[in-house]
């Protein structure tokens, strides 16, 4: 018998998962549980880091000296208030680490602020829409079909905390917003926020010319680099705050490969100051001095080398939906392509749905997700197949590799058993055994 309760408002497949493990949990003995928690901690490894190619770009490898702050003790410790007068005592190392944290933050992101104190990257969202918004108003932000966040709309964060979001018009050819038509529904709706950049980013977003219209109806324009953050901190993609973004937020452990967490950079004084109010009174007061650190040394990677590690992402994925393309898979292309980016997407309706596909994969050894895209949609699935290229580069796969994994993804999703590609994929897995692009 469980402890935890039978929520009914949860599909009825992943509640009956749930409970099987929790029946487990109640059942055994703490030394089990705790022996258990081990082996899984070690069979997460070996899938991530043996078994699979991971073809996630919402997902990456850290570097083991990052991987290592977050197991050095300091994360269990307060550290409430300012660098200088922390409210409790012998912090002074900590509050040191927090200054290196948002001065590298900084450098990297060519920005005069950053607040490194998020818990994640759609709190990063939260703590924006909270320092440009007030609950009721409206924010314009991109759709789902050209891979829009839920956090900017009414089930994530937005919604939560009382915003009213439109979903911005969309150019299908440019996978971004339309410009014209933004403009004219901005100067219908006078949002107090306008927002850009998605889960799926396959083109540069036209930040200067949406700055234009934000500032024509009175709104702020704030950037979710939460996929891009790596290629812009790499320099391969232009900088969205030069550009006149007022604040960028991002996740810091997806192309950028760092610990789970958020950022927040700008180089507008009156919204740091708000930031900093909404971390401190306000919703994050103590945090993690762990992942501060582990922020630091990803961040010192991204200044070493950067600009290699983002160029090889784009490379890389711009070989890799080609040489699909040439095996029959339906790569999604506009007039301009596949990609100018580390992610590009595949139509997924051949293969039952993104879902669907990417369960397909993961029984061939490769590890991606579903995504939407602006073409017909699927009824109870995404139409899109996501896939990204910032860990497999971390690992050391590059342009030479590619002909390979293309072959070996595309009979994974052609397969009748994609699971009798699983062993050649492991194999061939086997030879990237060394994380590059770090100190």
């Amino acid at each position: 018998m469980t402890t935890l309760a039978t929520r009914a408002w949860v599909p009825a497949g992943c509640e009956a998962r749930v409970q099987a493990i929790a029946a487990t949990t109640a059942q055994s003995a703490d030394a089990a549980v705790a022996a258990r928690i081990t082996a899984l901690v070690e069979t997460n490894r070996q899938i991530h880091e043996r078994d699979c190619f991971n073809l996630n770009p919402a997902t990456n490898v850290m570097n083991p000296r990052a991987e290592a702050m977050l197991a050095s003790g300091i994360g269990s410790r307060p550290s409430l208030g300012y660098p200088g007068d922390k409210y409790e005592m012998g912090l002074e190392a900590i509050e040191e680490i927090e200054v290196i944290a948002a001065e590298l933050a900084a450098q990297v992101f060519g920005a005069s602020y950053a607040e490194i104190r998020v818990p994640s990257g759609a709190l990063a969202n939260l703590f924006a829409f909270m320092a440009t918004c007030r609950p009721g108003d409206t924010i314009i932000a991109p759709p789902a079909t050209v891979g829009g966040h839920v956090t900017h709309h009414i089930a994530g964060c937005a919604g939560l905390f009382g915003l009213r979001t439109i979903p911005a018009p969309i150019s299908a050819e440019d996978f971004t917003v339309d410009v014209a038509a933004l403009a004219a529904l901005a100067e219908r709706e006078r949002p107090k926020l306008i927002t850009l950049g998605t889960s799926l980013n396959l083109f540069e977003h036209p930040v200067a010319a949406v700055r234009e219209i934000a500032d024509h109806v009175g709104a702020k324009l704030m950037f979710d680099a939460a996929h891009q953050c790596g290629i812009i901190a790499g320099r391969a993609w232009s900088d969205p705050l030069a550009e006149g973004a007022h604040l960028m937020t991002m996740s810091t452990y997806k192309s950028l490969g760092g610990p789970a967490g958020g950022l927040i950079v700008t180089n507008d004084a009156e919204l740091a100051e708000r930031l900093d109010q909404i971390a401190f009174p306000g919703m994050t007061a103590n945090f993690d001095a762990a992942k501060s650190a582990a922020l630091a040394v990803t961040l010192l990677d991204w200044k070493a080398y950067g600009v290699a590690y983002a160029a090889k992402m784009i490379a890389v994925s711009k070989a890799l939906a080609a040489a699909l393309k040439t095996r029959g898979v339906p790569v999604f292309e506009t007039a301009r392509g596949a990609t100018e980016s580390h992610q590009f997407a595949v139509r997924a309706a051949g293969y039952g749905g993104g879902h669907a596909a990417s369960k397909r994969l993961h029984a061939a050894g490769f590890l991606a997700c579903g995504i939407g895209l602006p073409i017909a949609e699927l009824p109870g699935e995404m139409n899109g197949l996501r896939i990204g290229t910032p860990e497999l580069v971390r690992w050391g796969v590059d342009l030479g590799d590619v002909d390979h994994l293309a072959d070996l993804i595309a009979e994974g999703l052609a397969a009748n058993d994609p699971a009798l590609v699983a062993p050649r994929t492991a194999a061939f897995r086997a030879g990237f055994d060394r994380l590059h692009y770090m100190l």
